[in-house]
C-alpha cells in the first residue's frame, strides 16, 4: 500500500536530484539550505527542487498543512519525529558497540522505541479526526499495520525479551583478582546493611564514599565476561534474544519509515517561516490555478532576507496585482531601492506555491508553472573570450528558446553594459517575444520606456522618502514611469532645481 503525506493517488514520486539553476538568483538555495541542514538523515532537498505540476497535488499539501496548523496535531507529529530520532540513535549505538550482547541491548532499546511510537500515533491520529487525506489514509494504514502478524511479533517479541531480562538476577563474588559468577540463591544485599548500619552516624551533609561506576557507553572486558557468564546462567533467554535480533535487523516499516522522512518537509519549513512571523509577518496558503490570468499578492516579502533579519528590523511589505491582460512587471527607480528583492520575491512566492507550501503575504492568487527562467547580471569573466553583452544575449537566447505560456521568466538589470539605445531595443524585442508566448515576467531594469510597451506590461517603481530623496524606503508601487520624480528630488536636495538655481543667479 502506497501512502504519503507529500504525494496523493496517481503524482508521481520522482524528486528531481538537482537544484534548479534559477535558485540561486531567488535566495532559495540559501532557504533549502538553512531547511535541510539539521535534517540532513530525511534527505529533503530533492523535494525542495521538485514543484508540483497539477492543482489537485497542490491541494493534498494543503490540508495537510491544515491539519498540521493545529497544535495538537503537530505535538503528536512532533513526539512520533522525536521518538524515531531516539530510535535511530539506539541503533546507531548498536552499531558502534564492541561486544555482541551490548549491540543486541541497543538494538532491542531502539525496536521498543519504534514499536511505541507506532502505537502512539496511531491511537492519536484516531482521537484526533484529522481532515486531510493524507493523515487520515496514514490512519488507516497504521491500524492494519498494528494488526499484521509482522508488528505482532516485533512488538510482542520486544516485550517479551524486555521483560525476561529484566527477571534475570544472578550474584557476583568478587575475591582479589577472581570474580565468581552465579545464580541469585537470595542473598542477602550487604551493601544495603552496612549503608543502614552506618546512616546513624551521619552528620549533615557528609561526602559520600560510594564507589561510581564509569558512564563510557563501551563495556570494559571485565563487564563483557561477567555479562557473558550471565547469558551462560541464562541460555534460554539470550539464545531467544540472539535469534530475535537476527531476524529483525531491518524492523522498520517503509510506510512508517516515509511518514517519518516526508513530515519532516512540512515540519522543517514550518520552523523555518516560525521566527519570521514572530516578528509580525503573515504567510498564507495561496490560490493555485493553472493558466492564470489574474495574478496579486498581498503584503509580500523575500523569505530568505525576512529568515536572514528576523528580530533585526522590521521588513518592508509590498503589493503587486496583474489582470488580463498584463503579464509582465517592468521594475525600474534608483539603485538599492528594492528592485531586485521584489524581483526574487516574484519568483521565490511561486516556487513555494507550487511547493504546496505556504507563501509570504497575506493573500495570494499564483499561476501553476511549468519552468521558472531567471537572467540576473553576472560579473564579466576575464577566462571567457566573449564580452558581458555577448554572454548576455547568448543566454537569454536559451531562455526565450524554452519559454512558453506557463513559464515564468525573471530578468535583472540586464544590458547594462550597452548603450541606453541598445538596451531600450534589444529590451524591447525580449519583451515582445515574452509577450507572444504569453509568460508572466519581471523585468528590472533602468529604461523606463520598456513599461510603456502595450497592455501587457505594467510599470512598478522602488519609491524614495519625498524629503530625503537619498534615503530608499523599499516600496515597489504601482505607477508610471518617468524617471524624472527622483531626478527631481535629487535636484531640489542639492539646491539644483530650477527654481532654487534662478534664486541663486538672480541679481
Amino acid at each position: 500500500m502506497s501512502v504519503s503525506v507529500l504525494f496523493g493517488p496517481g503524482v508521481p514520486d520522482d524528486p528531481k536530484p538537482r537544484e534548479p539553476e534559477s535558485f540561486s538568483d531567488l535566495g532559495f538555495d540559501q532557504v533549502v539550505e538553512s531547511i535541510t541542514s539539521e535534517l540532513d538523515h530525511y534527505e529533503l532537498a530533492p523535494f525542495f527542487y521538485t514543484p508540483l505540476k497539477t492543482v489537485d497535488a497542490i491541494k493534498y499539501r494543503h490540508a495537510v498543512l491544515r491539519d498540521l496548523a493545529r497544535p495538537d496535531v503537530l505535538a503528536v507529529v512532533r513526539d512520533f519525529t522525536a521518538a524515531m530520532r531516539k530510535c535511530r540513535a539506539d541503533i546507531d549505538e548498536a552499531k558502534a558497540r564492541h561486544y555482541v550482547l551490548q549491540r543486541q541491548a541497543w538494538q532491542l532499546a531502539g525496536i521498543r522505541r519504534y514499536c511505541n511510537a507506532v502505537h502512539r500515533l496511531c491511537r492519536s491520529l484516531g482521537d484526533l479526526d484529522t481532515g486531510s487525506d493524507g493523515l487520515s489514509s496514514l490512519h488507516a494504514y497504521l491500524t492494519h499495520y498494528r494488526a499484521s502478524e509482522e508488528f505482532e511479533a516485533l512488538d510482542i517479541g520486544a516485550r517479551n525479551l524486555l521483560e525476561q531480562l529484566a527477571d534475570v538476577k544472578y550474584s557476583v563474588l568478587i575475591d582479589g583478582n577472581r570474580v565468581r559468577v552465579g545464580p541469585y540463591e537470595g542473598e542477602r544485599d550487604y551493601g544495603a546493611d552496612v549503608q543502614e548500619t552506618f546512616n546513624k552516624f551521619r552528620q549533615g551533609d557528609a561526602p559520600s564514599h560510594l564507589a561510581k561506576f564509569s558512564d563510557y557507553a563501551d563495556m570494559n572486558h571485565v563487564e563483557a565476561q561477567i555479562l557473558g557468564l550471565v547469558a551462560k546462567l541464562n541460555p534460554e533467554t539470550f539464545t531467544t534474544l540472539e535469534s530475535y535480533c537476527r531476524e529483525h535487523r531491518e524492523f522498520t516499516d517503509p510506510v512508517v519509515g516515509r511518514f517519518d522522512r516526508e513530515v519532516h518537509f512540512y515540519v522543517g519549513y514550518l520552523d523555518y517561516i516560525r521566527p519570521i512571523e514572530a516578528g509580525g509577518l503573515r504567510f498564507c496558503l495561496p490560490t493555485v490555478s493553472a493558466h492564470a490570468t489574474t495574478i496579486h499578492a498581498t503584503d509580500t516579502f523575500d523569505v530568505a532576507l525576512a529568515h536572514q533579519q528576523a528580530g533585526n528590523g522590521p521588513i518592508v511589505t509590498n503589493s503587486f496585482t496583474l489582470t488580463p491582460p498584463e503579464r509582465i512587471i517592468v521594475v525600474s527607480g534608483p539603485n538599492q531601492g528594492g528592485k531586485t528583492t521584489f524581483a526574487r520575491t516574484f519568483g521565490q512566492l511561486h516556487h513555494l506555491a507550487c511547493l504546496g507550501l505556504p507563501v509570504p503575504g497575506t493573500d495570494a492568487e499564483l499561476a501553476l508553472f511549468d519552468h521558472v527562467f531567471t537572467h540576473f547580471e553576472r560579473e564579466e569573466e576575464l577566462a571567457n573570450l566573449h564580452g558581458n553583452l555577448e554572454d548576455e544575449l547568448v543566454r537569454i537566447h536559451d531562455v526565450l528558446a524554452e519559454t512558453g505560456p506557463d513559464s515564468i521568466v525573471i530578468l535583472n538589470e540586464i544590458f547594462t553594459s550597452t548603450t541606453l539605445a541598445d538596451a531600450q531595443s534589444l529590451g524591447s524585442k525580449i519583451l515582445s517575444r515574452l509577450i507572444d508566448a504569453g509568460a508572466l515576467c519581471v523585468y528590472v531594469t533602468f529604461v523606463d520606456e520598456l513599461s510603456r510597451i502595450g497592455p501587457a506590461t505594467v510599470s512598478m517603481v522602488s519609491q524614495v522618502d519625498p524629503t530625503d530623496p537619498a534615503r530608499r524606503t523599499y516600496k515597489v508601487e504601482r505607477r508610471r514611469a518617468d524617471g524624472l520624480a527622483y531626478a527631481a528630488a535629487i535636484a531640489e536636495k542639492y539646491g539644483l532645481s530650477y527654481k532654487r538655481l534662478r534664486e541663486r543667479i538672480s541679481p
